[in-house]
C-alpha cells in the first residue's frame, strides 16, 4: 500500500454520501479496499468486526462507500468510543437501572394517581423515566459487544441529554430522583 492510496481513501470517505463513488476496476478496488477499511476503523466509522462484510466485494463498493460516508457525516461530532470508559461499567449500570425500575414500580403502586398527590406521582414517574433513559444510554455506550458506531451514537445522545459540561466532567445525574426520597411516603 502506498501513501497516496490512503489519501485517495480519505478523499472518498469524506465526500457527501449522496455523491456517486468512482467506477473502480478490480485492480483499483483491490488497491483501495484495505486503506479505506483501515481509515474507517481508525476513524471509528467501521467496527473491526465489520471488516469481514464492508468493502469486501467490488459489486458492493457503491453501497458500502455510501454507508461509510453517512457514518462519517453522522458521527463527525460524536465522542470517541474511549470516552465510554469514564463512566461506570455496564454491570454497575445494570444494577442502577434495576433499582430505577424497582423505584418506579414502588411509586406506581404506592399512591393512586387520582389522589390529591397524583400530580406529584406523575412528576416523579416522569423524572424516574428520564433518569432511566440517561442511564440506559450510558449502558449502551459501555456495551462492548455493540459495534463502535452504536456506542459512539450513544455517547453523542448522552452528551446531548446531560449537556456538555456534565458530560465532560462526569457529573451525571443520579439514577433515581434522590430529591424525592423524603417526599414520597
Amino acid at each position: 500500500m502506498f501513501p497516496y492510496d490512503y489519501l485517495l481513501a480519505a478523499a472518498l470517505l469524506t465526500q457527501a454520501p449522496e455523491l456517486p463513488g468512482p467506477e473502480l476496476g478490480p485492480n483499483d478496488f483491490t488497491a483501495l479496499r484495505l486503506p479505506m477499511q483501515a481509515l474507517a476503523v481508525e476513524w471509528e466509522i467501521l467496527d473491526p468486526r465489520e471488516v469481514r462484510y464492508v468493502l469486501v466485494r467490488p459489486e458492493d463498493f457503491q453501497a458500502d462507500l455510501s454507508l461509510l460516508r453517512r457514518r462519517y457525516r453522522d458521527l463527525a461530532d460524536a465522542p470517541p468510543v474511549c470516552d465510554s470508559e469514564r463512566f461506570p461499567e455496564r454491570a454497575t449500570v445494570n444494577e442502577f437501572l434495576a433499582f430505577n425500575r424497582a423505584y418506579r414500580q414502588h411509586i406506581d403502586t404506592g399512591v393512586p394517581v387520582e389522589s390529591t398527590r397524583g400530580w406529584e406521582m406523575r412528576s416523579a414517574l416522569q423524572e424516574t423515566d428520564h433518569l432511566y433513559h440517561i442511564w440506559d444510554t450510558v449502558r449502551d455506550a459501555r456495551c462492548e459487544y455493540y459495534y463502535v458506531t452504536v456506542r459512539r451514537q450513544a455517547l453523542k445522545r448522552l452528551r446531548e441529554m446531560v449537556g456538555e459540561e456534565a458530560y465532560y466532567t462526569n457529573k451525571l445525574p443520579p439514577y433515581v430522583p434522590l430529591w424525592r426520597f423524603q417526599e414520597i411516603k
